[in-house]
């Protein structure tokens, strides 16, 4: 591991590829509205009531069958509330609530997936323009474009799938990790396939778009969200930080990943994704974001289309694969029509979806365009939850989606 941190410095350049000022803000770009997050009311009598029972009944049995220590939703459809609400405990004595922040990373990529698109829509940028424009010092380039990165065709290796990095992080996860680090730990100078020829999604593309949409724009990527997305999709508690703070009211979370079930609410999250975007938000937020997304706020129609569908679909196949052999489906993860990655967000059976998760928290995102709905789960673990389990936000947001739209449940196909 040692060596592989001494090597970062010699893959890239020596300079930052996402400069972090010592005074930044770790807070900068939250901001709350009266009344922001509430929880509904008793549900009343009627078809409305009826929605909202359903949602919390079946919120309330995930809990229970998964053993999850807290749950916090909220579903709308047409912007309108259908059930907000929390259940289980923040800490010892602490109730959750929904007006708690949580660590929402892969929301941010989403989030990059849509000012890359932005760019696109502006003709500042194409998706076919090559990396090498802005970020000369990546290996191949001049071979991988702005939208490779965006929908992880890149060929360039997941630093979160390379053991070295696995026991790093576990055994110390406060680190604060650099770009160069991670770079260096998803080995650029050898992809598992040539730029553009296959899919397997890689956290690395997402610290590499972070820093080209920092140079395109010359602007601090943190600052970028706060101009393009947060008030455009009307986020009112959703910030960055490049600390491991997490605003208050903040979601405790905990974890068995070390062993022992311990706080890992204040783990240091800087590998997720590029710094600027590392983003806590309460569940109105993620809301907000997920309809955001979903119904392509600040893109053209053309612009929505491509963020949906960039030309993923088919990819994911065992060949090409220059490691040898045939590429793991767990690695190249086939690309349907039906189930596929698009610039940042997932696309199956309709449904417009993120799923983050971070050592004893998970949330998701997602909506349903033909019925305007929109899921927004945040869970966290207890002692008792299985393990295997990913992220149970998933589980929770397919209940929903069964009790609200038995026709059109959520899925998540091989993702």
């Amino acid at each position: 591991m040692r060596t592989a941190l001494l090597c970062a410095a010699l893959l890239m350049s020596a300079a930052p590829l996402v400069a972090v000022p010592a005074h930044a803000d770790a807070g900068a770009g939250a901001r709350r509205g009266p009344g922001e997050c509430a929880a509904s009311p008793a549900p009343v009598s009627g078809p409305a009531g009826d929605r909202a029972r359903a949602v919390a009944d079946a919120v309330a049995k995930v809990r229970h069958d998964l053993k999850l220590r807290s749950v916090i939703t909220r579903v709308t459809q047409d912007g309108r509330d259908v059930w907000t609400g929390a259940l289980g405990p923040s800490m010892t004595g602490v109730p959750a609530r929904t007006d708690m922040r949580f660590r929402a990373g892969s929301v941010g990529i989403a989030f990059m997936g849509v000012m890359l698109m932005q760019l696109v829509d502006e003709k500042r940028v194409s998706l076919a323009d090559p990396i090498s424009r802005w970020l000369p010092e990546v290996p191949h380039a001049d071979q991988i474009t702005l939208g490779m990165l965006g929908d992880s065709t890149s060929g360039i290796q997941d630093y979160v799938k390379n053991p070295a990095f696995v026991a790093e992080l576990l055994a110390h996860p406060f680190k604060q990790w650099t770009p160069q680090e991670l770079l260096a730990l998803a080995n650029p100078q050898t992809p598992l396939y040539a730029p553009g020829k296959n899919f397997s999604y890689s956290h690395a593309n997402y610290v590499l778009l972070g820093a080209a949409l920092e140079r395109i724009t010359h602007t601090r990527l943190d600052r970028l969200l706060q101009q393009r997305i947060y008030p455009r999709f009307g986020l009112h508690a959703t910030a960055n930080s490049f600390t491991p703070d997490i605003p208050a009211p903040a979601l405790h979370a905990f974890t068995t990943a070390r062993g022992p079930f311990e706080e890992s609410s204040f783990w240091n999250p800087s590998w997720t994704t590029a710094p600027g975007a590392v983003i806590t938000m309460d569940v109105c937020d993620l809301a907000r974001a997920g309809q955001g997304v979903g119904v392509g706020t600040t893109l053209t129609r053309q612009g929505h289309q491509t963020f949906l569908n960039p030309g993923t679909v088919g990819l994911g196949t065992p060949q090409p694969y220059l490691p040898g052999g045939d590429c793991p489906a767990a690695i190249c993860i086939p690309q349907t029509a039906a189930a596929h990655y698009g610039l940042g967000a997932l696309v199956v059976n309709g449904w417009v979806f993120q799923n983050p998760s971070f050592t004893g928290y998970a949330a998701l995102m997602a909506y349903l365009p033909s019925q305007h709905l929109t899921i927004a789960v945040s869970v966290t673990t207890s002692a008792d939850t299985d393990p295997d389990i990913v992220n149970a936000g998933k589980n929770v947001a397919v209940a929903i989606s069964q009790a609200l739209v038995p026709s059109n449940p959520l899925t998540f196909g091989p993702f």
